[in-house]
């Protein structure tokens, strides 16, 4: 599959136009949820895997969030409102039955959905901070440091470039197409929604309620996360119900892009056992 055969498309939820990629198959659908980095978007986020998903047999589908890539800023930045554009951009699709994966704080809004939905199949969790539970004084210092790294960037393409350094371990990676997408995707409206979310009430935890969940779920964890130590993940990891647990070396918080050929193996091989 080429670029060319991944299909942009607008629709609009809720009153507001809505952006999203699909590279189509006839088989199961995989919704795909963006974290919430500046810069963050369906193919900012999932460039390497949309494609070789589908080329293994899944009807991908990356939505960009309210405020984010292509799809216009919301009035209400909380994340319950993307939960809610989440949940009718699902009904406007007219999924009957799919997998949701989510990386960061797309993991967040990922367990939520698949909590909720019974329509949900499986569930994929990427370096989720937003869900996993505080952890020891030292993991909190580390999430606060990345929250802080996060919240203090000003567009620029040197600001992107070393954002992103500490977004992949690898670092050949980051190349200058990849920071100039990442920055496109991080100026003008884009920048105002980083801000007014900064300052939107932060996502009520829901670390009581996975023992609820009822779809089986991968974890993947990047060992070099600057942002989500793995203390983090083994304290989500014990929370739920019917779960496995995978973490690469030579990866850090974007595993989809530091190792995303076994990355996108790993994934299609869980969702296909289905």
């Amino acid at each position: 599959m080429t670029a060319n055969e991944i299909v942009h498309a607008q629709v609009e939820i809720d009153g507001l136009d809505t952006h999203y990629v699909r590279a189509e198959r006839r088989g199961p659908t995989i919704l795909v949820m963006h974290g919430g980095a500046p810069g963050a978007c369906a193919m900012v986020n999932w460039g390497p895997n949309i494609a070789p998903l589908a080329e293994a047999g899944f009807d991908v589908i990356a939505l960009d969030q309210p405020g984010y890539g292509g799809t216009a800023n919301p009035t209400d930045y909380s994340m319950a409102y993307r939960i809610a554009h989440a949940r009718a951009f699902v009904d406007a699709m007219g999924l009957l039955r799919f997998h949701v994966m989510g990386n960061s704080q797309g993991s967040y809004l990922a367990a939520r959905l698949a909590l909720d939905d019974p329509r949900v199949d499986r569930l994929v969790l990427v370096s989720s901070g937003t869900l996993a539970p505080a952890g020891s004084p030292e993991a909190q210092a580390i999430a606060r440091q990345h929250a802080s790294d996060l919240g203090g960037y000003e567009p620029g393409l040197e600001n992107m470039r070393k954002l992103s350094q500490g977004t992949l371990y690898r670092k050949e990676l980051v190349t200058e197409e990849f920071v100039r997408l990442r920055y496109e995707m991080s100026i003008g409206r884009l920048h105002e929604a980083s801000v007014e979310r900064r300052k939107a009430r932060r996502p009520k935890p829901i670390s009581d309620e996975l023992a609820n969940l009822k779809p089986y779920t991968l974890l993947l964890s990047g060992l070099h996360d600057a942002g989500v130590p793995l203390e983090r993940t083994a304290l989500l990891f014990s929370l739920l119900p019917h779960a496995e647990w995978h973490v690469f070396s030579n990866a850090a918080h974007w595993v989809q892009w530091d190792q995303a050929e076994r990355f996108n193996a790993l994934v299609a091989q869980f969702l296909a056992s289905a």
